[in-house]
């Protein structure tokens, strides 16, 4: 109390100005991370139309192609789960933000071996989570389409190195992050196996698209 018997106000007043400050700035973050938000959805969705309207436009040649990072390699689909998107070469986050990866030194598609690609499971592998044993998984590319029936599922560690071994066979392995409502980076990977059915013809002429 002052010597006048009233309670000092100004104690009051800071922390009324500290509240409205706090406010404020969280209500600056909430704006950017929206803004972020949105952003990244945009960019993906430009990224992707862009890509997809080359590729389809594409004439396929028989001179092999120099895989770099970041180059367009093919667009897989999953008709039953309406999945689709462009699968690029390497596997950083600013790759996977836009579009599927394909794991460096892994096989390429119709090729003898592990093909393995991964996606972000809040963008375009979301719709794994549905997947069925039995679906048909096709990856298109200038040499030509491959299709792939699904074997398995499972759910391993995020430091499980093994489902990027080599096979013997033809051999198509999707990863994304489990589980997939998980908030922050996720402690497991959910894995689907397929396996090619038909290997084209080495007569077959490249399929246009």
């Amino acid at each position: 109390m002052t010597a006048f018997g009233r309670a000092p106000i100004r104690p009051r007043a800071t922390r009324a100005s500290l509240r409205r400050a706090a406010s404020y700035f969280f209500l600056v973050v909430g704006l950017l991370a929206l803004g972020y938000t949105a952003y990244v959805v945009v960019d993906a969705h430009a990224y992707q139309a862009y890509e997809q309207s080359k590729f389809e436009a594409a004439s396929p040649s028989d001179a092999p192609r120099l895989l770099v990072e970041g180059g367009v390699i093919g667009e897989i689909e999953v008709a039953r789960l309406h999945l689709k998107a462009i699968v690029v070469q390497g596997d950083s986050h600013t790759l996977l933000r836009r579009a599927v990866g394909h794991i460096p030194e892994t096989a390429l598609p119709g090729a003898t071996g592990n093909v393995v690609l991964a996606g972000h499971r809040d963008t375009f592998f979301r719709p794994l989570r549905n997947i069925r044993l039995g679906d048909t998984i096709t990856l298109k590319t200038p040499e030509g389409a491959f299709q792939y029936l699904v074997e398995s599922t499972e759910v391993v560690p995020a430091t499980d190195t093994q489902v990027l071994n080599s096979s013997s066979g033809r051999i198509l392995t999707l990863l994304t992050c489990f589980p997939f409502d998980y908030l922050g980076p996720a402690p497991s990977r959910f894995v689907v196996r397929a396996r090619q059915l038909v290997a084209p013809s080495p007569d077959s002429p490249p399929a246009h698209y």
